[in-house]
């Protein structure tokens, strides 16, 4: 069965619900959680504009990657679960990506996350980390939405 649970997280109702069942999971068959977030610090990795400080931004963004991080770490660590953590930088590479890399480097045996069941023109422009994850593992991904969302 399961050991190794990996868990993208981020601060959507979604990714709550995707944390709960992975840690129903773990509880059940006695798993560890890996809980990742990705920040994205390309977007701000430019020094063009004299009143933007890239740097600060930066700090900034991570800094709010960790909250979101630590808060559902909180959560997961309250269902009894073992839980270890790690925050994701990525440089404008494709953030399904950098989560398959990681996971892979774990040793992730079941990857679970939200999606947040975007269609027709918002997912083509917008794309899908959920998507680019599930065409790239390999291992079993398990994909959960918000029914709330549609």
């Amino acid at each position: 069965m399961y050991q190794r649970i990996y868990v993208p997280v981020d601060d959507s109702a979604t990714s709550a619900i995707a944390l709960t069942e992975a840690c129903r999971l773990a509880a059940e068959v006695g798993a560890v959680l890996r809980l990742v977030h990705v920040v994205d610090l390309a977007q701000f990795g430019w020094g063009g504009a004299e009143f933007l400080d890239a740097a600060e931004l930066q700090a900034s963004i991570k800094q709010a990657g960790e909250q979101v991080l630590s808060a559902n770490v909180a959560k997961a660590a309250a269902c009894g679960v073992v839980v270890e953590s790690k925050i994701l930088e990525s440089w404008g590479d494709r953030i399904a990506s950098v989560i398959v890399e990681d996971a892979n480097d774990w040793g992730a045996d079941l990857m679970v996350m939200g999606t947040h069941g975007l269609g027709g023109l918002m997912h083509l422009l917008m794309g899908s980390v959920a998507e680019g994850v599930l065409k790239q593992a390999d291992v079993p991904v398990l994909l959960l939405r918000n029914l709330g969302d549609d």
